[in-house]
């Protein structure tokens, strides 16, 4: 049997599809944070990072990021 390796995006992106509908997820550091920028927008998922954020969405598009945040 053959493997391909994935990606981390890769990997992201099919955690992301597994996320149920409602669900409160808490994501690590490192590559669980890329998952936010894979949910559906047809999904109510709320996010919660290890520093108690809560409702947090994918990073900002480039030129709107914010240093204070």
């Amino acid at each position: 049997m053959s493997y391909q390796k994935l990606s981390r995006d890769q990997i992201a992106k099919r955690v992301a599809q597994d996320i149920p509908d409602g669900a409160y997820v808490n994501l690590g550091i490192g590559l669980p944070t890329k998952i936010a920028s894979y949910l559906p927008n047809d999904k109510d998922i709320f996010l919660h990072s290890e520093n108690g954020l809560l409702a947090f969405g994918p990073p900002p598009a480039t030129g709107e990021e914010d240093p204070e945040l």
